[in-house]
């Protein structure tokens, strides 16, 4: 079977159905579900304790309006939690390792940051068009180059993140062909590349 290193990044699919579907719903089951139980057992007290604790460590930095963002924000932060420690079980595949799950989280939260900005504070977010004390004759390039700058922020963003998985996902594929592929001929290097 002759197959890339590349193919471990496509999604795994099943009578053609594709399994990140399945994956992306998966997490949902191990949260907690609400009940009108006094007394709960240990798991659905450890759920709660956690997104408790997530919900305050993402929080804190903000003021009293930041925290209408708290149910989104902490939702978004347990299921990249969940997808992501879900790709480390073997046989498995990591949704964020693809370039359109990342720009799909991206994109909507970048624009709902910046109409946010816009709406509340027009004139500050303006300002950063323009860095201060610009000379007279630069101001419309650097109004189109900020701008740009602005505008393609999401994608740079996702590819970057994209870039850092595959990469890190890739290199251990290379180390464990490479110490499969030397234990035959070469048992001590081998054993060098498996302990790298």
């Amino acid at each position: 079977m002759n197959v890339s290193f590349f193919d471990q990044f496509s999604s795994p699919s099943l009578l053609g159905i594709p399994l990140i579907l399945i994956s992306m719903t998966f997490p949902a089951l191990l949260l907690p579900s609400l009940d009108n139980r006094w007394i709960t057992n240990r798991l659905s007290t450890l759920q709660l304790w956690l997104i408790n604790l997530i919900t305050k460590q993402l929080m804190t930095p903000l003021n009293k309006k930041g925290h209408k963002w708290a149910l989104i924000l902490t939702s978004l932060m347990i299921f990249l939690l969940l997808i992501n420690l879900l790709g480390l079980l073997p046989y498995t595949f990591t949704p964020t390792t693809q370039l359109s799950m990342n720009l799909a989280l991206a994109f909507p939260l970048w624009l709902a940051t910046l109409l946010t900005g816009l709406r509340n504070q027009p004139s500050a977010s303006l300002a950063h068009l323009l860095p201060e004390g610009t000379p007279t004759l630069l101001i419309p390039a650097l109004i189109l180059i900020e701008t740009t700058s602005l505008l393609i922020r999401p994608l740079a963003l996702g590819v970057r993140l994209t870039a850092n998985l595959t990469a890190g996902h890739l290199l251990i594929q290379l180390i464990s062909t490479a110490t499969t592929a030397l234990f035959s001929t070469m048992p001590m290097v081998s054993l060098l590349t498996f302990l790298v």
